[in-house]
């Protein structure tokens, strides 16, 4: 749970790098919540605005921690826009996402004992 907090925290911030435990844990949460809040919008009949709300809240982190992840497998951010390429673009994303942390330092931060990063 201190992953999806920690992500929050660094709202807008795209330097740096995310740990793939981070990220991933990130992205649990973030399903679990989703899910939480279409159970309730089912239940109160508002179909969909507690979740359309809450996605537009965690848009900007969602992207922010994304775009570390691939800092982190030592690539830039901007891969991101490879989801752009029908198919192809997200099945890439995916393996890049999956892969584990660049074991030396990169341009976007140093690597400190075992999983944990700072930024550069």
């Amino acid at each position: 749970m201190n992953y999806y907090f920690d992500a929050l925290k660094k709202y807008a911030e795209f330097s740096g790098r995310a740990g793939r435990a981070e990220y991933w844990y990130f992205v649990l949460f973030n399903f679990i919540a989703a899910g939480v809040l279409s159970a309730v919008d089912a239940v109160i009949g508002t179909t969909g605005v507690l979740g359309g709300i809450y996605a537009l809240g965690v848009l900007i982190p969602s992207l922010a921690i994304l775009w570390r992840r691939l800092h982190d497998t030592g690539r830039s951010g901007a891969w991101v826009l490879i989801l752009l390429v029908p198919l192809a673009g997200p099945i890439v994303l995916l393996v890049f996402l999956v892969q584990d942390t660049t074991k030396e330092d990169n341009q976007w931060g140093t690597i400190t004992q075992g999983s944990h990063l700072i930024a550069a």
